[in-house]
């Protein structure tokens, strides 16, 4: 009975330790498995920020490109409009200070003819007063026949 408790006890330890053996190939060859599962996750990850970059850079300079165009397009138009602006106000000044010193030209000789005119009208009509003046302090009133001198 030895024998067979033996043979028995043998036979149930191999039972159990084999499926333990089994067990511990398995676990090895999952953890096995997930490292080169990380490794080929890793390789596709690095393998599309690659892309991302490269795709950004592009884009990044592209725009770049396109801002610095328009930006110097702006910038002539802004030069051309102020050039073409400023043309003008200077016709524009050069116009009116022809036409201000025109009418001011006018408006002395208009002036002076009317201080002219009126310098006469006042000798004149102080002339007359005077010639009045004389005759009514002579005794001498003013009729038709005899007017100031």
């Amino acid at each position: 009975m030895k024998a067979r408790n033996l043979f028995l006890g043998a036979a149930l330890g191999l039972f159990t330790l084999a499926p333990a053996a089994a067990l511990s190939q398995t676990i090895g060859q999952d953890m096995k498995n997930a490292g080169h599962d990380t490794g080929d996750a890793s390789k596709k990850v690095v393998h599309k920020t690659g892309e991302g970059t490269k795709t950004a850079a592009k884009d990044t300079a592209h725009g770049t490109k396109v801002a610095a165009h328009k930006t110097a397009e702006g910038t002539k138009t802004v030069a051309h409009d102020t050039a073409h602006g400023t043309k003008t106000v200077v016709h524009k000044t050069g116009e009116g200070t022809k036409t201000a010193a025109h009418d001011t030209a006018h408006g002395t000789e208009v002036a002076a003819h009317k201080t002219g005119e009126a310098g006469k009208t006042v000798g004149r009509d102080t002339a007359h007063g005077t010639k009045k003046a004389v005759h009514t302090i002579n005794g001498k009133p003013e009729s038709d026949t005899n007017q100031p001198r």
